[in-house]
């Protein structure tokens, strides 16, 4: 179109970025469908729900699709691991004893296999094709084991959990003994940790409130204590405030809070001058302590991360520390050199947000962004909520304010009787999947 053109403000060159960045109009297939996308979100309600009976597989913690969306996994708090077809909501398979404590989150390699991980301190494989056993169990964590995040493009299997270490499983050589591991990173109080779709960074939360990124990451370098370089932002505390043991400890998926006595990050390393300039070298850690409304004179605790599917921003569930505020808030990565080089910025900035109900005390609620970016499903009560950054459920950056904005509220949905602890948008269905602490699966789709 002539106003995408090189006349347009900005430039060819600005509009050639845009195009390399995938956010220009005439290079996003998803903008040519979405309004169709939108009226059928518009439209959608609680469909089917599978509700059994809690004696056998007790709170939902963890829902994942299948890459093709033919296959939903249910993550249960005793032991167990559900499958359905999402299209006929019909229960397929269940794996009674897929771990010997709470099974806390499920990820797919691709359309057959899944790992599963738990608080009994593994990771297991399982292929669809042969449900009866498993591929083979990974040992190497000594503490409950809380999510699991993949590289397609190097086949390394990632993990973190309480005992604050970040794991790479080798799957390319795996056998029925397991995988050759090494341990990657190790923080104190570590919730969550995610990687980027590109796997250019990787994003640790902790229950003390600071966020970690390791930026231009190097999976085949394991970091040990003083190898890698400290980016300093703004809001990035001082190391005496990281290494004590203010916090009142990570929380579980799911579950009551746990105290973690994992070893701190050192001073010593902390104290490293930042060698942002010039460009970042690989693994190089930057410290955040994101702004959450509210939150601003008290600690919080980060419980749930999710990453944006195209990598734009982070979004964040964040309590406080007495449990008496609770806030969705999506933070736009801001990529490129800072201005000064001697006061180099911090690289998220926080661009919406809203309060969430605060039920469910001591468990924590896992939200997601919808496949095209544009909608997030966030656990609400005995619901969840779907939000958008503006009504018109526009792209991030086509709607990026000036100061934070709250998010939108598009539609709520309410099918359960208790409080829901996670939810999931299908990757290739209108379909939303949410899952509650009385064990009830409920399904939402369009109904005319």
């Amino acid at each position: 179109p002539a106003d995408l053109g090189p006349g347009a403000p900005g430039g060819l060159f600005a509009w050639l970025r845009g195009r390399c960045l995938g956010r220009g109009a005439a290079v996003d297939p998803a903008r040519d469908t979405f309004g169709a996308m939108t009226g059928l979100y518009g439209a959608i309600q609680p469909a089917d729900s599978v509700s059994l009976s809690t004696r056998t597989h007790g709170a939902v913690f963890n829902l994942e699709y299948s890459p093709d969306g033919s296959v939903l996994t249910v993550a249960c708090e005793q032991t167990e691991v559900l499958l359905f077809d999402p299209i006929s909501s019909k229960h397929i398979k269940t794996l009674s004893e897929a771990h010997e404590d709470c099974v806390n989150n499920i990820r797919f390699l691709d359309n057959r296999l899944f790992a599963t991980c738990s608080d009994d301190t593994t990771i297991a494989l399982w292929d669809l094709r042969k449900l009866n056993t498993k591929v083979c169990t990974l040992h190497g964590h000594t503490s409950w084991v809380k999510n699991i995040e993949y590289d397609t493009n190097t086949r390394l299997l990632v993990t973190s959990g309480f005992d604050g270490n970040v794991i790479i499983w080798d799957t390319n050589r795996c056998t029925e003994d397991g995988c050759p591991h090494k341990k990657f990173f190790h923080t104190r109080f570590l919730m969550r940790m995610r990687l980027t779709p590109d796997c250019s960074k990787m994003l640790i939360s902790t229950s003390s409130g600071y966020l970690l990124i390791l930026h231009d990451l190097d999976l085949n370098k394991s970091l040990e204590v003083g190898s890698y370089p400290i980016l300093r932002a703004r809001r990035t505390t001082s190391s005496s405030d990281i290494t004590s043991s203010g916090s009142s400890g990570p929380r579980a998926v799911g579950s009551p809070c746990h105290q973690n006595n994992s070893g701190p990050l050192s001073e010593k390393t902390l104290s490293r001058p930042s060698q942002r300039e010039g460009g970042s070298p690989r693994n190089s850690l930057e410290v955040l302590t994101p702004e959450v409304p509210g939150e601003r004179d008290r600690g919080n605790c980060i419980t749930s991360l999710q990453l944006h599917p195209k990598g734009w921003a982070t979004l964040l569930r964040c309590s406080s520390n007495t449990d008496d505020q609770e806030w969705t808030c999506v933070y736009e990565f801001q990529e490129g050199a800072p201005v000064r080089p001697v006061s180099p910025r911090c690289s998220l900035r926080l661009t919406h947000c809203i309060e969430e109900a605060n039920v469910g005390r001591g468990y924590i609620k896992e939200l997601c962004f919808s496949p095209d970016g544009r909608m997030i499903s966030s656990p609400h009560g005995f619901g969840i909520r779907l939000l958008g950054f503006d009504a018109h459920c526009s792209e991030l950056v086509d709607c990026l304010p000036r100061e934070a904005s709250p998010l939108r509220e598009i539609r709520s949905l309410y099918s359960h009787n208790d409080v829901v602890l996670t939810t999931k948008f299908s990757p290739t269905h209108c379909q939303i999947a949410s899952g509650c602490l009385s064990g009830r699966v409920s399904l939402y789709q369009p109904k005319f």
